[in-house]
């Protein structure tokens, strides 16, 4: 048996019928796991490209959702009305979501279950059920972001002739592309993905040298920062739309697709290093693709009458208006890159919906069923959503600001338990965060709670009237905060969890 420094947490035989993220078959096996002389490993092997390839894909699934189509609004809007002074928040607010996601990556590999499991065994009944429900409200509320944005995309490729609601259906189909690519394997699946974000890359770039923003601004953008009163709501829109509460979830599901040996330390380490460079590498991309889009609306609106007005309905004919014609209209470029942002981010709202709902249910159904329980908890709402909004833009507009905030509402119920999580040895053995970075993620969660506060405030200020209306925002006001405060005490008090057993 391995010496006993070596041992990290591991799911204990005795729990092997709950459901888990991934089935032993289905798990992509590493090269080098198992080779002659490896029950002896103490340290980490040296770095291999071809496991790093090998490693590669869930960090560019979890990026989609930094890229979208609620992001892409927050990119668009942002460049009409800030033009380039916010390029340097929006770098920052990348590596913010980079710290993030690589605690839910660590919370996943080191224990081999993902947060939403970790979630049922570590809170009581009643506090599992409530994060349970406000992980769904949160994964619903982006879907209908994501369903609305291919919609819009396909209405516009079909020159009008499929409403919105129709786009809806189409869309909806995708849990059916899903389901048969995830039955040839998680690569495939993987692929499929890269496809739809290289589509996003090449017609952003596309967009980007038919529009020719300025380069030094660009750089000084990113380099310098700005921010002034007039673009304080683009500034926290920037921030609060990075840290997608079900992202978190699934990232600490989507890296137990890799066969990892969890007896021994050297070879959690050293999927963790593999983790955090392709995780890296993905969010640069997703930056690069974000900046695209940001500096474009900046070349093209910022300053102009129009350029408080543009969201995501009128974003395309906006851009044709003014650059019309070319080799290809830059209306069509901008609705293939929203239609892969789309689509993308349904599908991986659909993985999303699955780990959720089995890791705090515990529900062992069969794939097609719990993907289209998933599909309808989304799709209802936003067929409801297209049928009421497909002929008011400005109605639309709306829309999409209560469902950010309904996102914003979120986003202390997945990062709290997962910072509560990850800092517990009881839970993560030897691959607990250590104190600079407990702290440092903790100043994180705080700065973005704090700016999505900020968010609600504004947004509720200007929404709220009536006795009726105040008194119930302001109980629903008073009981979320006592549950926040609640998970954060029940996180630096002892936990009555028990240490799971290493593997013998």
């Amino acid at each position: 048996m391995p010496p006993e420094e070596n041992q990290v947490p591991l799911l204990s035989d005795e729990e092997s019928d709950q459901d888990v993220a991934y089935e032993s078959g289905e798990k992509v096996h590493i090269v080098g796991i198992d080779e002659p002389g490896d029950e002896g490993l103490l340290g980490t092997p040296p770095f291999s490209w071809k496991k790093l390839w090998l490693f590669t894909g869930p960090g560019f699934l979890m990026s989609i959702a930094f890229l979208d189509p609620g992001n892409l609004e927050g990119d668009l809007q942002a460049g009409a009305i800030a033009g380039y002074s916010l390029l340097w928040l929006l770098m920052w607010a990348t590596v913010i979501g980079l710290l993030v996601q690589l605690l839910s990556a660590r919370l996943g590999v080191a224990t081999g279950r993902h947060l939403a499991e970790l979630c049922r065994e570590e809170y009581p009944i009643w506090a599992r059920m409530v994060l349970w429900v406000m992980a769904e409200l949160a994964l619903i509320g982006a879907d209908i972001q994501e369903v609305i944005g291919s919609a819009i995309a396909i209405k516009i490729l079909s020159n009008g002739a499929l409403p919105l609601w129709a786009g809806v259906i189409i869309t909806a189909c995708d849990c059916f592309i899903f389901l048969f690519l995830e039955n040839y394997g998680v690569r495939k699946l993987e692929a499929f993905f890269a496809v739809l974000i290289a589509t996003m890359a090449v017609s952003f770039a596309w967009m980007f040298g038919e529009t020719k923003p300025s380069g030094t601004e660009l750089l000084l953008g990113v380099l310098i920062p700005k921010l002034s009163s007039k673009t304080i709501k683009q500034a926290v829109g920037v921030v609060g739309c990075i840290i997608m509460p079900h992202n978190v979830f699934l990232h600490s599901a989507l890296v137990q697709s890799r066969e990892i040996d969890h007896t021994k330390k050297g070879r959690v380490q050293e999927a963790l290093n593999y983790y955090s460079i392709e995780s890296a590498a993905a969010l640069l991309i997703s930056f690069i693709i974000n900046l695209f889009v940001t500096t474009v609306f900046a070349k093209a609106f910022y300053g102009t009458e129009v350029a408080s007005t543009i969201g995501l309905v009128n974003a395309g004919q906006y851009l044709q208006d003014k650059y019309g014609g070319g080799l290809f209209p830059i209306l069509y470029i901008w609705a293939i890159g929203l239609l892969a942002a789309g689509q993308s981010s349904t599908i991986t709202g659909t993985y999303a919906g699955q780990f959720i709902m089995g890791g705090f249910l515990n529900l062992k159904l069969k794939k097609w069923l719990r993907a289209l329980i998933t599909r309808s908890f989304a799709i209802v709402p936003t067929m409801i959503v297209a049928l009421v909004f497909d002929t008011s833009e400005a109605a639309l507009d709306v829309l999409n600001e209560w469902l950010n905030v309904l996102q914003s509402i979120q986003i202390p119920f997945a990062l709290i338990p997962l910072l509560c999580l990850v800092s517990k040895e009881q839970i993560m053995g030897t691959f607990k965060i250590g104190s600079v970075l407990k702290t440092i993620a903790w100043l994180v969660a705080v700065l973005v709670i704090l700016i999505n506060g900020y968010l609600l405030f504004d947004f509720f200020s200007n929404e709220v009237a009536g006795v009726m209306f105040t008194s119930i925002v302001f109980a629903f006001t008073g009981a979320y905060i006592a549950f926040i405060f609640y998970l954060v005490s029940r996180g630096f008090t002892s936990s009555a969890w028990r240490r799971l057993s290493p593997a013998k």
